[in-house]
């Protein structure tokens, strides 16, 4: 049987793009400002710093990096670096672009930054050589293949993290779901088909377990009920086919909603207004 893709269905419906706007040192005390829909990826390659950012509690959150390291910041938020005046201090920084924005899947599910000692993970050592060749080299086409080789640096990097969650201790949700061989072939499955009749006995059924035993499991480790999961994967879905054009007769046909009217009342008792009205404001 062939290992379970846990990844390729959530990143084929909602794209993970990147672009490199900075390499080489950093001096001083230098501020990324927090942008909406953006990420931050950051490779130290050099030096140490002391990093600094906003808990979503309003604390100041200080980290001091000695190591080369990667550092993750799914979501906007205001960050600073602060580096000796040294040249040592070497740096390749990019956007992250989620589409969906806060509402991406994985987004949802990530802590606010994720600090990664490069000599921690070695399936990061091939892209990265790749992406500083590119860096340290002006030729043709230098930019694109950067930024591809960032989007690269990133899916090894959630590789690792389904691979490593209980390291990371994260909260209930969907990465402790997908690292969870009993339930990621369910979640899967939702992922691949979310217009399939799923209930609860064909989700049990594709997890091979009870009833009872799957129920209590998916709610404890990601921290709803199977229903509410698929209802909030196959809305977050229609969100995107919306802003995309689709009508919502078909949004609702390709979700496996029996009509427009109920689709139309799953979304509204979700987001608070209609298909619709959602767009307009989302436009």
């Amino acid at each position: 049987m062939p290992p379970l893709d846990r990844l390729t269905p959530l990143l084929d419906r909602f794209r993970v793009r990147s672009r490199l706007f900075h390499t080489g040192p950093l001096c001083g005390t230098t501020v990324f400002a927090a942008s909406a829909g953006h990420g931050f990826l950051h490779v130290l390659r050099r030096g140490e710093m002391e990093v600094t950012h906003q808990r979503p509690d309003g604390r100041i959150e200080r980290e001091t990096i000695t190591r080369p390291s990667l550092l993750f910041f799914p979501r906007p938020i205001d960050h600073t670096f602060l580096n000796a005046p040294t040249e040592e201090s070497d740096f390749a920084c990019a956007t992250i672009d989620f589409d969906g924005g806060a509402t991406h899947p994985l987004v949802r599910t990530l802590p606010s930054v994720i600090v990664l000692p490069l000599d921690e993970v070695s399936t990061l050592a091939p892209a990265l050589d790749l992406l500083f060749a590119e860096v340290d080299n002006v030729r043709c086409g230098r930019p694109l293949l950067a930024d591809r080789m960032f989007e690269v640096v990133l899916i090894q990097l959630f590789r690792w993290m389904l691979d490593h969650s209980g390291e990371l201790a994260l909260p209930p949700g969907l990465l402790p779901g997908l690292s969870d061989e009993r339930l990621a072939p369910a979640l899967v499955a939702m992922h691949e088909a979310p217009g399939e009749p799923w209930n609860l006995d064909t989700l049990a059924r594709t997890a091979a377990m009870s009833r009872s035993a799957f129920a209590a499991r998916f709610k404890e480790v990601v921290g709803r009920a199977p229903g509410d999961y698929l209802t909030e994967w196959r809305l977050t879905i229609a969100q995107e086919q919306l802003r995309a054009g689709m009508s919502v007769s078909a949004v609702a046909a390709d979700l496996g909603y029996a009509s427009a009217s109920a689709f139309s009342r799953a979304f509204a008792q979700r987001l608070g207004r209609s298909p619709r009205a959602w767009l307009g404001l989302a436009a």
